[in-house]
């Protein structure tokens, strides 16, 4: 038998320390915790696929929670059937003893523990929805005050009328206004659109 690990956080600037210790503290060497810095909606994730074809009957899996395996009901609920039932590996969940798959084997503690799997899961599941509509919110509040998302807009140089003039003129070539300006051809596009809607205005 071999003991596994698997952390997960949902970005890159998430660190999953405490998860990690957690790991230690059950025995568990680094070589054999696969991390993912990814969104749990599904399992589409390459340390989760590298994982699977290591676990092999008889193996025993450690993860921190249950969200951490997954927010996605439906795929946690079939995930933990294909390593319980299809691998034979036992799951301890730390946090929730009560996911303990190398207890309570018999009928009872089968079903509590699928009691158990189903609430957890749902919780997981809304949790991450709940998280996406306070996203939804905070960006639809962020943009009720003004606030822009996405990269800075490039404004162009104080000469910039001056310089198109010189274009439009024949006088100056698009490659010598666009390095003067320092504007890239779609940015200075859109500059020109706004500086003759300017002009056009009473």
């Amino acid at each position: 038998m071999a003991a596994f690990g698997y952390c997960r956080v949902s970005d890159v600037h998430q660190n999953e320390d405490r998860q990690m210790i957690a790991m230690d503290e059950h025995g568990i060497p680094p070589e054999r915790v696969f991390t993912d810095k990814q969104s749990g909606k599904d399992f589409q994730r390459p340390a989760y696929k590298k994982l699977l074809k290591k676990l092999k009957s008889g193996d025993l899996l450690y993860i921190k929670s249950i969200d951490r395996l997954g927010r996605n009901y439906d795929e946690i609920q079939n995930q933990w059937r294909i390593i319980t039932k299809e691998r034979c590996v036992d799951i301890v969940v730390i946090d929730m003893p009560l996911l303990d798959t190398r207890r309570g084997k018999d009928l009872l503690g089968t079903l509590i523990a699928d009691l158990v799997l189903n609430l957890l899961s749902f919780v997981a599941q809304n949790e991450r929805e709940n998280i996406r509509q306070r996203q939804a919110e905070g960006i639809a509040a962020a943009k009720a005050r003004g606030i822009r998302f996405g990269r800075p807009i490039k404004k162009p140089p104080d000469d910039f009328s001056i310089l198109v003039k010189k274009w439009e003129r024949g006088k100056l070539l698009l490659p010598d206004l666009l390095e003067q300006a320092d504007l890239k051809t779609a940015t200075f596009y859109n500059r020109l659109r706004e500086l003759r809607t300017v002009k056009k205005r009473p």
